[in-house]
């Protein structure tokens, strides 16, 4: 048998050379190419951790920079903590001249605004929370807000004064200020105000008024400018009888009973030293007499404080000296 000698495919000897070669050539490259990303990402790892050391132990320059603002924050809100602490005593200042000063000059009560002194509710604060200098901001804001509603209440009090200040001449007249009759008609002193000895029941009753003793018909004078708010014929031995009612305004009424004969009807105007009835002994009396009440902001007062606002205080302690208690009403 003869021998066959080997054939070469050039081609196909030539590819596999160029397969092996390329073969060869891609390995050291993929190597090559994960070596480099190894390095960069352990880079990439060791500048952030070193980052991360630098920044804990000191303060890159936007933190020395965010620092600076904070820290000047800080300042700026204590010093409006203290402007807000020196408006509050100089509020403090013009609230007690208001109450001890002023109001008491006009006979004017205290004005009150409802819920002016609760805190907001924590809700409207929740904003701040969560911050490191809440408590800074928060506390602040709430002072800040607390000063808004009491200056606006203060404001309210100073508007009405300011009214009053300007109707003085008018509330000076309409003040009752006189003796609702002649003095000098007075008999058996005066029938003092206040707890007294009921002469039926033998109990103790408030004495709403002073019980000024006179003969029937003797004048009975409007003590201060005002309008008749109501007359009453009353009942014939019980109550207040024959009565006039008159509001001065700036809080003060007036009330004139057990009266004979009224002369003003209600809606009429009347003036200090007016003679607007006639004493008698209608209702519930035991004697002829004046009842008489001064009546301010709904409750009665006692009236011999404002019969001569010109009173020594001698005159005043002998005044009080002639009142006694005295059994003129039975009702």
């Amino acid at each position: 048998m003869a021998h066959q000698e080997p054939t070469f495919d050039l081609h196909q000897l030539t590819h596999e050379v160029v397969s092996a070669t390329q073969e060869v050539v891609t390995v050291p490259f993929r190597l090559r190419t994960y070596r480099l990303i190894r390095k960069i990402l352990i880079g990439f790892i060791l500048v952030s951790i070193a980052n991360v050391l630098f920044s804990y132990f000191f303060l890159t320059p936007n933190m020395l920079r965010i620092n600076r603002d904070n820290q000047e924050l800080v300042v700026r809100y204590r010093i409006l903590q203290d402007r807000i602490r020196t408006a509050e005593r100089r509020l403090d200042e013009i609230r007690h001249r208001d109450l001890y000063v002023y109001r008491p000059l006009f006979a004017a009560d205290t004005v009150s605004v409802e819920g002016v002194g609760l805190p907001y509710p924590d809700a409207k604060y929740a904003a701040l929370a969560g911050y490191e200098y809440s408590p800074l901001m928060t506390g602040t804001w709430r002072r800040l807000d607390g000063l808004a509603r009491r200056l606006y209440e203060t404001s309210l009090s100073l508007d009405e004064l300011q009214q009053l200040s300007r109707n003085k001449e008018i509330m000076s007249q309409a003040i009752p200020a006189i003796w609702p009759i002649d003095r000098t008609k007075l008999r058996n002193g005066i029938g003092a105000f206040g707890m007294r000895r009921h002469p039926i029941y033998s109990s103790y009753i408030m004495h709403k008024g002073v019980d000024l003793a006179c003969d029937i018909g003797n004048p009975v004078y409007a003590t201060g400018d005002g309008v008749v708010e109501r007359t009453d014929l009353g009942l014939p031995r019980k109550g207040y009888g024959k009565q006039i009612l008159l509001d001065h305004e700036f809080g003060y009424k007036t009330r004139y009973a057990h009266l004979s004969r009224i002369l003003v009807k209600p809606g009429e105007r009347v003036v200090r030293g007016q003679k607007i009835a006639e004493v008698g002994n209608t209702g519930g009396t035991t004697g002829p007499h004046l009842h008489y009440e001064v009546i301010l902001r709904g409750q009665v007062v006692n009236p011999i404080n404002y019969f001569n606002k010109d009173m020594t205080p001698a005159e005043y302690t002998r005044l009080m000296e002639e009142m006694h208690e005295t059994n003129l009403e039975t009702y």
